[in-house]
């Protein structure tokens, strides 16, 4: 039987749900996603985060508050290249795309890099299954990682042409010997993920939709939401293909892009410009489970 929520939740987790700073999510964000859970809101995480780090940082406190039964929660991983769902009775199998992971010797190379060279700014993520990732340590501070993984993405880069791996970062492009560009460098504020070209939000909406059609969910409108220009990606693929979407930018200092759908800053909220990342995550989240109670 086929259910029409008011609207579907499509959430990138760096930024709007766990902060940039911590790395962890606030017991008020946990408990506004179980309310909204409860009122029947469909909720998907869409992150280039490994799927252990959605169960350590947002499933195991869900579950630790109390998740309503029969609430599903999807969480599409790497940027599309994994996958999992879990309920109150836990987290389920993790899917896996191999045909979009970054091959293994190039994987042992990056690790080897780092230990050697950057391991005082970063560190290689051993939970990624498809994805190369390093991440700045918490207690750098991001003025001097931000120095650093321009040094670490140049020899990155370097590692890809020996490896014979066409690869891209931003607007320079570096095509193997076969003259393709299979793989992106991509440099975040915290981190550097080193992936399939084929990766990326829009394919992370597209996993959303299906896994919610398997569950006979159409939402009648989507919210996507997100601290990065890339993050608009969803809302993209969403309105191309026809859904109602408005995105919400909780990071927009970036720039806000002309987009033929409705994009929402804080300031909608008459929040000041400082109000960023998880606060403005917040700050949609009580104003959605407000709605719906309005709406009760």
């Amino acid at each position: 039987m086929e259910t029409t929520p008011a609207f579907a939740l499509l959430l990138d987790v760096d930024g709007p749900i766990a902060s940039p700073v911590t790395r962890d999510v606030k017991p008020e964000i946990i408990g506004l996603l179980g309310e909204l859970g409860t009122a029947g809101i469909p909720i998907i995480f869409n992150t280039g985060r490994s799927d252990a780090f959605i169960r350590e940082q947002v499933m195991e406190p869900m579950l630790a508050a109390g998740m309503p039964a029969g609430f599903t929660v999807h969480a599409i991983c790497e940027k599309g290249a994994t996958w999992f769902s879990f309920t109150a009775q836990g987290p389920g199998v993790v899917h896996v795309d191999h045909s979009l992971a970054v091959p293994d010797a190039f994987a042992d190379d990056i690790r080897t890099l780092v230990a050697e060279k950057y391991s005082a700014h970063m560190f290689f993520d051993e939970t990624k299954r498809a994805m190369v990732s390093v991440e700045q340590h918490v207690e750098v501070s991001n003025a001097d990682y931000r120095a650093e993984q321009e040094l670490f993405d140049a020899d990155a880069m370097a590692a890809m042409g020996r490896h014979d791996l066409g690869v891209v970062r931003l607007d320079h492009h570096v095509p193997g010997s076969d003259d393709t560009v299979d793989y992106r460098v991509d440099p975040t504020i915290i981190s550097t993920d080193i992936e399939s070209v084929r990766l990326g939000k829009d394919l992370g909406a597209s996993r959303a939709c299906e896994l919610l059609r398997r569950d006979g969910i159409v939402p009648a409108a989507w919210y996507t939401v997100g601290d990065s220009r890339t993050d608009y990606a969803m809302a993209d693929w969403l309105h191309h293909n026809d859904h109602v979407v408005s995105h919400v930018d909780v990071r927009p200092a970036d720039g806000v892009p002309a987009k033929p759908y409705e994009v929402l800053t804080a300031a909608y909220l008459g929040l000041d410009d400082d109000v960023i990342h998880d606060d403005a995550g917040l700050a949609f989240l009580t104003r959605w489970r407000d709605s719906l109670a309005l709406a009760d």
